[in-house]
């Protein structure tokens, strides 16, 4: 991998919306949602803001139940400053961008999830857009860095610019700002991350000894912003950082009584109300907790972080194009439904956590005997899907990079 550099930095029962937290922060409002329906159901549903992104819209809206089959949704982090006294705007471009991009993939008999991080400083064709405010048509775009996108068309555009990228359908979508991050954090009362290291980035502000911390508030915000800190300074380091955070807070989240607290439940809810803009789509109640009862049963095993494979840009040494054989790989089994297992466990900004014995230790591709003659179409110099001698096992996937929600690992901090 490359180190990448950039210029700037109803209420029904509390487990049928953990797993929406299984993507990001963004996620745990549709739990939030769900929980605290019944005690201000109007109030919540009022304050939202919606936008409109396209035929997502023209989704049907389930009845009460698990949602029917499978779906994808695109979870954006924005670093809009909504208040420009707030502190967190100081310095701040006025440009919004779409500095956080997960792809969540929830497989048709709901028995995997995956979430899949795209790297803010991805160079990738932009197709024709409509402008958010007046309605006029953008033209499409050759090679653009995709967190400008937001900026550009709008979460709509970000929508079809991932959904051209990935070859997959995202009928919801849901954008968070800093300054929600910064609530639900308070609100779960903080998130315990562990630091392989001595973590210091002067940037963002963050700086904690090796260990494990219990981050909330804008300590969390400046851990999740953090990249000269972590591993090799490069945004693909600070994503697998990031993936330390989204697992452990998972995992908080069903080993304590959180969901089962109305004040820390309500508190979330308020959060993402007053942080979010979700699709009109996604902004039923009755569909948030289809979604979450979909995601609730699937077991933290069968939850993958992964970061989508990218290599150098022949365009710009500082940027990143898509490595195509080995996302085509990766989105044929996302489409397929077959979970997979990253053959890199953590990435470039994260370890396996070795004070806990219980972690799986990173997986390792089981060799199997090479056919007689290679196929035809096939590449022998591409890295395959490894098969394992168990049909059960899910295939190790060569060149990829993330981590299960099981699996507890720590961010490395940078040399």
């Amino acid at each position: 991998m490359i180190a990448v550099r950039h210029g700037r930095q109803k209420r029904r029962g509390p487990w049928r919306f953990l797993g929406a937290v299984l993507a990001s922060v963004l996620a745990v409002v549709l739990v939030a949602t769900v929980s605290v329906v019944a005690i201000s159901a109007w109030q919540f549903t009022s304050g939202l803001d919606t936008v409109d992104i396209g035929d997502g819209d023209d989704a049907p809206i389930p009845d009460i139940g698990a949602y029917p089959g499978g779906f994808n949704m695109l979870i954006v982090g924005s670093d809009l400053c909504v208040d420009e006294d707030d502190p967190l705007c100081i310095g701040r471009d006025a440009a919004e961008l779409n500095d956080v991009n997960i792809l969540l993939h929830v497989a048709e008999d709901h028995s995997n999830a995956v979430a899949i991080s795209i790297p803010r400083d991805l160079l990738t064709p932009v197709p024709a857009c409509k402008d958010p405010e007046t309605g006029a048509e953008l033209s499409p775009m050759g090679f653009q860095q995709i967190n400008s996108v937001l900026g550009h068309g709008g979460l709509a555009c970000v929508v079809d610019t991932v959904e051209e990228l990935s070859g997959l359908e995202i009928p919801f979508a849901g954008m968070i700002t800093f300054r929600g991050v910064i609530q639900m954090s308070n609100a779960v009362g903080g998130v315990p991350v562990c630091l392989a290291g001595d973590v210091e980035d002067t940037a963002t502000g963050f700086s904690r000894p090796a260990g494990e911390h219990v981050l909330s508030g804008e300590d969390a915000l400046a851990f999740l912003r953090s990249r000269k800190g972590v591993g090799d300074g490069g945004d693909l380091a600070r994503i697998s950082s990031q993936q330390v955070y989204l697992s452990s807070l998972v995992r908080t989240l069903k080993s304590s009584e959180t969901l089962t607290d109305p004040g820390k439940v309500y508190g979330l809810a308020q959060a993402a109300r007053d942080n979010m803009t979700l699709s009109t789509s996604l902004a039923s109640l009755d569909t948030m907790a289809a979604i979450a009862q979909a995601l609730a049963a699937i077991p933290l095993e069968n939850v993958t972080f992964v970061s989508l494979p990218v290599g150098e840009s022949a365009f710009d040494p500082n940027r990143v194009e898509v490595d195509e054989v080995l996302a085509d790989q990766m989105f044929d089994l996302v489409r397929a439904d077959q979970r997979f297992v990253p053959g890199t466990v953590g990435g470039e900004g994260a370890t396996i956590d070795p004070a806990d014995p219980a972690a799986p230790a990173p997986t390792e591709p089981v060799p199997t005997t090479p056919p007689a003659e290679p196929e035809p179409e096939t590449d022998p110099a591409a890295p395959q899907p490894t098969e394992t001698t168990d049909p059960a096992e899910p295939p190790v996937l060569p060149g990829v990079s993330g981590s299960t929600a099981a699996q507890r690992t720590c961010t490395v901090p940078s040399d």
